[in-house]
């Protein structure tokens, strides 16, 4: 890795330096909160034909330096290379998404997370910066079965899922109308980085792909959190408040990126837009 953690450290508005940010659980949660609230999530690339890279200087040139955001692939890569650079040991995992999937439906696993483990830990801790979606973890949560991780103003459960394999099942829920509702499913198997470089093709090039057909935008701060699926745009605060609007034009769509999401929008994009 040929770029600066600094530089990344700075993106998501640590002071620190990488040598005052020791391998630790306390440090894995501050990291993962900082760079959620920093970096958004977007798919602005698949959506005018291009896959997004994830070679590190490319993921650093556009998240850290270039005032962009990423897909799961993007984010979690970044952020794997990061931990590992300041010491953590950290595995790459592969789940199925559930939220948002009809009842029955199977999907196939695309989407990456991290499992970080810890010397003095009895138990290895799921970590995950790229889930575009309002119920994402903000904190580690360890991997143990049944305890509820206050992830205020979220909560988070993992449900363990035997008899499916060789390997258990687990399953992230998060707290939804006084009910728990499934993100994703996985298992502790390893993934390698070349496994995610053919998720990320498929992702960004198949015809049906939702990545493919609409803008989808995750922005995440302290006091609200922003989401965009194609031109709703929906507003949740940390005191249960909801707006929801529909974006008037591609005008608008573009401003409310730049404003909203803090995305500095590829001219391409912009003029995609201007066509419609």
């Amino acid at each position: 890795m040929t770029f600066d953690v600094d530089d990344y450290l700075a993106r998501i508005g640590r002071t620190e330096t990488r040598a005052q940010t020791p391998a630790t659980p306390r440090t894995l949660a501050a990291l993962m909160r900082a760079h959620l609230f920093a970096i958004p999530f977007e798919n602005l690339d698949p959506l005018t034909g291009q896959v997004p890279s994830l070679g590190l200087d490319d993921l650093a040139a556009k998240l850290v330096t270039g005032g962009r955001g990423g897909y799961c692939y993007e984010h979690n890569t970044l952020f794997a290379a990061v931990l590992r650079e300041l010491g953590f040991d950290v595995t790459l995992l592969a789940g199925r998404v559930l939220a948002g999937v009809r009842a029955g439906a199977v999907r196939p696993r695309s989407h990456m997370l991290l499992s970080v483990r810890f010397p003095d830990e009895p138990a290895p801790y799921l970590a995950d910066v790229g889930f575009g979606a309002s119920g994402a973890l903000l904190d580690p949560i360890p991997l143990v079965a049944d305890v509820e991780l206050d992830d205020a103003p979220r909560r988070h459960r993992l449900l363990r899922e035997d008899g499916r394999g060789p390997l258990p099942w687990w399953a992230l829920q998060s707290s939804a109308d006084g009910g728990w509702a499934s993100l994703y499913t996985f298992t502790e198997e390893p993934f390698r980085a070349a496994d995610f470089r053919m998720f990320n093709w498929y992702v960004a090039t198949y015809p049906g792909s939702p990545f493919r057909t609409a803008p989808y935008v995750q922005r995440t701060g302290a006091e609200r959190h922003l989401e965009l699926s194609g031109t709703t745009l929906t507003e949740r605060r940390v005191d249960g408040t909801r707006t929801v609007r529909e974006l008037a034009d591609p005008d608008e769509l573009v401003r409310v990126l730049r404003t909203e999401s803090d995305i500095d929008v590829p001219a391409r994009f912009a003029e995609a837009q201007k066509e419609k």
